[in-house]
Protein backbone atom coordinates (compact mmCIF):
# COMPACT_ATOMS: atom_id res chain seq x y z
CA UNK A 1 0.00 0.00 0.00
CA UNK A 2 1.02 3.37 -0.52
CA UNK A 3 2.00 5.91 1.93
CA UNK A 4 -1.65 7.77 2.59
CA UNK A 5 0.22 11.60 2.42
CA UNK A 6 1.96 10.86 -0.75
CA UNK A 7 0.82 11.85 -3.80
CA UNK A 8 0.11 7.97 -4.62
CA UNK A 9 -1.96 8.10 -1.33
CA UNK A 10 -4.08 10.46 -2.54
CA UNK A 11 -4.85 9.15 -5.46
CA UNK A 12 -5.92 5.68 -4.00
CA UNK A 13 -8.46 7.99 -1.33
CA UNK A 14 -9.98 9.64 -4.77
CA UNK A 15 -10.42 6.17 -6.83
CA UNK A 16 -12.25 4.98 -3.62
CA UNK A 17 -14.48 7.37 -3.26
CA UNK A 18 -15.23 7.33 -6.76
CA UNK A 19 -15.44 3.71 -7.06
CA UNK A 20 -17.70 3.60 -3.81
CA UNK A 21 -20.17 6.08 -5.52
CA UNK A 22 -19.96 3.84 -8.25
CA UNK A 23 -21.21 0.93 -5.99
CA UNK A 24 -23.88 3.01 -4.89
CA UNK A 25 -25.32 3.75 -7.71
CA UNK A 26 -25.41 0.13 -8.56
CA UNK A 27 -26.52 -1.14 -5.21
CA UNK A 28 -29.48 1.31 -5.52
CA UNK A 29 -30.70 -0.13 -8.78
CA UNK A 30 -30.02 -3.57 -8.15
CA UNK A 31 -31.44 -3.81 -4.79
CA UNK A 32 -34.64 -1.51 -6.09
CA UNK A 33 -35.05 -4.16 -9.21
CA UNK A 34 -34.79 -6.99 -6.35
CA UNK A 35 -36.80 -5.62 -4.56
CA UNK A 36 -39.07 -5.41 -7.09
CA UNK A 37 -39.27 -8.77 -8.13
CA UNK A 38 -40.03 -10.06 -4.54
CA UNK A 39 -42.85 -7.81 -4.63
CA UNK A 40 -44.01 -8.48 -8.22
CA UNK A 41 -42.53 -11.88 -9.06
CA UNK A 42 -41.48 -13.51 -6.03
CA UNK A 43 -41.27 -17.41 -8.04
CA UNK A 44 -39.49 -16.06 -11.05
CA UNK A 45 -35.89 -17.72 -11.14
CA UNK A 46 -33.52 -14.72 -11.10
CA UNK A 47 -34.63 -13.48 -8.17
CA UNK A 48 -32.42 -14.76 -6.01
CA UNK A 49 -29.99 -14.54 -7.79
CA UNK A 50 -30.64 -10.60 -7.75
CA UNK A 51 -30.86 -10.53 -4.57
CA UNK A 52 -27.81 -12.23 -3.65
CA UNK A 53 -26.08 -9.67 -6.21
CA UNK A 54 -27.99 -6.90 -4.36
CA UNK A 55 -26.53 -8.44 -1.01
CA UNK A 56 -23.29 -8.43 -2.16
CA UNK A 57 -23.07 -4.56 -3.65
CA UNK A 58 -24.19 -3.62 -0.08
CA UNK A 59 -21.49 -5.86 1.37
CA UNK A 60 -18.80 -4.35 -0.97
CA UNK A 61 -20.27 -0.66 -0.25
CA UNK A 62 -19.55 -0.95 3.61
CA UNK A 63 -16.00 -2.56 2.61
CA UNK A 64 -15.05 -0.15 0.47
CA UNK A 65 -16.55 2.88 3.25
CA UNK A 66 -14.59 1.41 5.50
CA UNK A 67 -11.24 0.68 3.87
CA UNK A 68 -12.13 4.74 2.75
CA UNK A 69 -12.19 5.71 6.11
CA UNK A 70 -9.28 3.87 7.27
CA UNK A 71 -6.86 5.74 4.66
CA UNK A 72 -8.28 8.87 5.21
CA UNK A 73 -7.44 8.66 9.15
CA UNK A 74 -3.87 7.63 7.95
CA UNK A 75 -3.87 10.03 5.87
CA UNK A 76 -4.64 12.88 8.65
CA UNK A 77 -2.21 10.95 11.07
CA UNK A 78 0.66 11.22 8.68
CA UNK A 79 0.22 14.40 8.14
CA UNK A 80 -0.50 15.51 11.94
CA UNK A 81 2.93 13.66 12.46
CA UNK A 82 4.94 15.21 9.81
CA UNK A 83 3.44 18.63 10.87
CA UNK A 84 4.67 17.27 14.44
CA UNK A 85 8.17 16.52 13.31
CA UNK A 86 8.86 19.76 10.98
CA UNK A 87 7.76 21.36 14.52
CA UNK A 88 10.27 19.20 16.29
CA UNK A 89 12.93 19.45 13.62
CA UNK A 90 12.61 23.63 13.94
CA UNK A 91 12.66 23.44 17.79
CA UNK A 92 16.20 21.15 17.74
CA UNK A 93 17.63 23.24 14.63
CA UNK A 94 16.75 26.87 16.93
CA UNK A 95 17.79 25.36 20.19
CA UNK A 96 21.07 24.12 18.94
CA UNK A 97 21.80 27.23 17.25
CA UNK A 98 21.32 28.95 20.30
CA UNK A 99 23.56 26.50 21.89
CA UNK A 100 26.26 27.73 19.64
CA UNK A 101 25.65 31.26 19.81
CA UNK A 102 25.09 31.78 16.77
CA UNK A 103 24.14 35.84 15.71
CA UNK A 104 21.44 36.41 13.87
CA UNK A 105 23.13 36.39 10.98
CA UNK A 106 24.72 33.45 11.07
CA UNK A 107 21.61 31.37 12.11
CA UNK A 108 20.01 32.93 8.03
CA UNK A 109 23.06 31.95 6.88
CA UNK A 110 23.16 28.70 8.75
CA UNK A 111 19.41 27.71 8.02
CA UNK A 112 19.79 28.19 4.29
CA UNK A 113 22.86 26.25 4.15
CA UNK A 114 20.69 23.70 5.95
CA UNK A 115 18.21 24.07 3.19
CA UNK A 116 20.69 23.33 0.70
CA UNK A 117 21.39 26.98 -0.83
CA UNK A 118 24.88 27.49 -2.25
CA UNK A 119 27.25 30.39 -1.46
CA UNK A 120 26.05 32.57 -4.13
CA UNK A 121 22.46 31.70 -3.43
CA UNK A 122 22.64 32.30 -0.05
CA UNK A 123 24.67 35.72 -0.79
CA UNK A 124 22.02 36.74 -3.10
CA UNK A 125 18.83 36.43 -1.13
CA UNK A 126 21.02 38.14 1.90
CA UNK A 127 22.06 41.06 -0.10
CA UNK A 128 26.09 39.91 0.82
CA UNK A 129 28.96 39.49 -0.64
CA UNK A 130 29.75 35.81 -1.66
CA UNK A 131 33.06 36.69 0.52
CA UNK A 132 30.76 37.84 3.66
CA UNK A 133 28.80 34.02 3.46
CA UNK A 134 31.50 32.39 3.12
CA UNK A 135 33.31 33.80 6.16
CA UNK A 136 29.82 33.04 8.17
CA UNK A 137 29.83 29.76 7.27
CA UNK A 138 33.25 28.97 8.67
CA UNK A 139 32.13 30.53 11.63
CA UNK A 140 29.13 28.17 12.00
CA UNK A 141 31.18 25.18 11.11
CA UNK A 142 33.62 26.58 13.60
CA UNK A 143 31.31 27.15 16.21
CA UNK A 144 29.60 23.56 15.38
CA UNK A 145 32.22 22.11 15.56
CA UNK A 146 32.11 20.40 12.02
CA UNK A 147 34.36 20.44 9.04
CA UNK A 148 31.87 21.18 6.41
CA UNK A 149 28.65 21.58 4.90
CA UNK A 150 28.02 17.82 4.96
CA UNK A 151 29.08 17.05 9.02
CA UNK A 152 26.49 20.26 9.55
CA UNK A 153 23.85 18.76 8.12
CA UNK A 154 24.78 15.37 9.34
CA UNK A 155 24.46 16.45 12.76
CA UNK A 156 20.91 17.14 12.62
CA UNK A 157 19.76 14.42 10.79
CA UNK A 158 22.01 12.18 13.53
CA UNK A 159 19.98 13.89 16.41
CA UNK A 160 16.75 12.97 14.94
CA UNK A 161 17.59 9.66 14.01
CA UNK A 162 19.28 8.88 17.47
Amino acid sequence: MTPPSSPAGRREAVALAGFLLVQVIAAVFFVGDALSDIVNDPGAPDTPFEAVVALALLLGLGFGAWRLRRVLERMRATDRALAAAQGALGSVIDTQFTAWGLTPAERDVALFALKGLDIAEIAEIRGAAQGTVRAQLTRIYAKAGVSGRAQFAAWFVEDLLG
